[in-house]
């Protein structure tokens, strides 16, 4: 699903949920620093974060990187090489890695979702009040799409590009989306300084959403 919204030198790797037990016995388990850091973690966490993590090995490697240790940082993303950037997701029934060589790309933040509405009161929450009047009029003109859920995930995606770049955590109030439901496209409105990017500040954000039955997902590019 990811890899339909993101450019051709992004390369992204999937899983509908936890890999069976026989990528394990082909050697794709863990490093002893990568278990240490789940190791008090209930086990369908664990399973969570070796999918990740086998997925994240694999798309490295097709970049040319051999296997190594991804441990985190402070925030809990992972530490990718030196000379790539990347982003992870997941949620039930889908994990994704994208990452890209900081040749080509400057940060890449990728997100996906049940495609479902969000508990009451997470809305109000997240969405600035223009975001949610935009949302309900998206929502009365096609409801057949969990917009809400997509705001959501674009305000994820923006927050992931964001970090690598500044260090810093982003508010939900501090991004103002717009969705266009035409073009399976969104924009993002910084709204506190951004970093300068090659010599500009940064001000904002484009990216990608699509929605299926059961997921969303976005994907932001700089």
């Amino acid at each position: 699903m990811i890899e339909a919204i993101l450019p051709p030198d992004v390369v992204s790797v999937a899983a509908p949920g936890d890999l069976p037990d026989d990528a394990l016995e082909h050697g794709e388990g863990l490093f002893p620093e990568e278990e240490a850091l789940i190791a008090r973690a209930v086990p369908p966490r664990q399973r969570e974060f070796t999918t990740g993590r086998i997925c994240a090995r694999r798309a490295l490697a097709r970049l040319g990187l051999p296997p190594a240790p991804l441990l985190r940082n402070r925030r809990g993303a992972p530490q990718w090489p030196a000379g790539v950037v990347g982003s992870m997701t997941h949620c039930q029934g889908y994990r994704a890695v994208a990452v890209a060589r900081t040749g080509h790309r400057v940060t890449i933040g990728i997100d996906a979702e049940p495609h479902a509405p969000l508990p009451d009161g997470v809305l109000e929450a997240i969405a600035l009040p223009g975001e949610q009047r935009a949302m309900a009029a998206l929502a009365r003109h096609s409801p057949g799409t969990a917009w809400d859920r997509l705001l959501f995930s674009a305000k994820e995606s923006v927050f992931k590009a964001w970090y690598p770049l500044t260090g810093e955590e982003l508010g939900f109030d501090e991004a103002d989306i717009t969705l266009d439901p035409d073009h399976g496209t969104f924009t993002a409105r910084l709204l506190r300084p951004g970093p300068h990017v090659a010599g500009r500040p940064l001000t904002g954000f484009s990216g990608r959403w699509l929605s299926r039955a059961d997921h969303v997902a976005t994907a932001v590019v700089l």
